[in-house]
This record gives C-alpha cells, structure tokens and sequence, in this order.
C-alpha cells in the first residue's frame, strides 16, 4: 500500500523522491490546450458545455497526483507515452506537490462555482486565466509558477529544479543576451503595436470567398 501511495519517484543517485520533468510539461501541455479552447468556446459561443467537463477532469486528475500518486495520474501517464523515447530530467517531487496543490484550489473553486452552483462571474474568470497562465509556464519553458512559492512558505531551498535554476552558476555564452538582441525584441514589440495601429482597418476586413465554394455549399 506504501508503494501505491506515495508521492515521487525512487531514483538511484537522488536522496529524495523525483519526477520526470519530462512527463509533466507534456501533461501541462494537454491541460493547456484543452482549457485554452474551453476559454474559446465561453469567450466566443458562451457555450460553457467544455469548459465544466476540463474543470471536473482536471480536478480529477490533480486528486489523484495529490491523494493517490502521480505515476496514476491519467494526463502524466499519456505525458509518459508522448515522451518516452526522451532521456528523463528529473526534478524534486516536493515543490510539484505543492504546486499542484494551489492547482487543486483553484480548480476546486472553479468546480464548485460553474458545475455545482452553474454560475460564472469575474472570480471564475480570474482563476481560469490563473490556470492558464500556469499551465502554459510550464509546458513552454518548464518554468513552474507554483515551485516558485514553495521556498517563500517552506523557507527551505529546493532540490533538484528545472532546467537546474535552484543552482547558483554562470551562464554560459550561448545563454547571454546582448543588447542589440534586446532591442530587436523591443523593436519587434514596436512593430506589433504599429501594425495594429495601422492595419487594423483592413485586418478587420472579413474576407470573401475567393472560389465561391463556400456559398455553393450553403445553397445546397
């Protein structure tokens, strides 16, 4: 029953348990895209159909992680599927835990406010976009919001981060970023801003039917 219900991974040459970072941006990836087009849907159809199925999903799954174990995690063993053929970069079980917890909140208040009272308002909104922004920090640049707070609560320096970010060390050449790139990225953030000032007319412009196919269709 210990094995079954435990938290992290036995890994030879690490003294405490360990995930496969690997498998966990994977998952966060599929979270991400399915509460993305759940958030679509509201935003666009007000169809909340979606949107009460990913939340009471993904509260499952984060139960599971958290009450059971993570290896049982539905999402984390397709992650495992996905990323299999991938050397695995392991990184401390406890900030995860803690970060899946906050996960646990917040989808927790969001089950209990559209599912079970079928009501929405700002607060479902913030805390959906909270998700969001979790999500697709850790499934684009391994960057886990909710690790962050662990060391503020625990007052304790985690072990074994992503990407090794818990160690103080150098940065190499290639990971420096001169000033001249700096100020392509501000350029390039100039440019989106005058393209929309300037463009915004034409882009709002809906674009017709260039082989009449679909109007044939809707004749039919």
């Amino acid at each position: 029953m210990n094995k079954v219900l435990k938290f992290g991974e036995t890994v030879e040459g690490y003294d405490i348990p360990v995930l496969n970072e690997r498998e966990i941006r994977a998952s966060a990836g599929i979270l991400f895209l399915f509460v993305f087009i759940s958030l679509m849907l509201v935003l666009f159809k007000q169809n909340f159909v979606m949107i009460k199925y990913v939340i009471t999903l993904f509260l499952t799954d984060f139960s599971i992680r958290i009450f059971i174990n993570p290896k049982f995690s539905p999402t984390l063993i397709i992650g495992r599927l996905i990323v299999g053929k991938q050397t695995p970069e392991y990184v401390g079980a406890a900030p995860k835990k803690f970060a899946w917890i906050i996960g646990i909140v917040l989808s927790g208040i969001m089950f209990i406010f559209l599912v079970v009272v079928n009501a929405f308002s700002p607060i479902t909104g913030i805390i959906c976009l909270i998700c969001l922004i979790f999500l697709f920090f850790e499934s684009a640049f391994g960057i886990c919001l909710g690790c962050k707070f662990y060391g503020l609560i625990y007052k304790e320096k985690a072990q074994y981060c992503p990407g090794e970010i818990c160690e103080v060390k150098q940065k190499q050449d290639i990971q420096k970023t001169s000033k001249v790139q700096k100020l392509i990225v501000i350029g390039f953030i100039t440019y989106i801003f005058l393209t929309v000032f300037l463009f915004n007319d034409q882009f709002s412009k809906k674009p017709y039917d260039l082989f009449g196919i679909y109007n044939i269709a809707n004749s039919k």
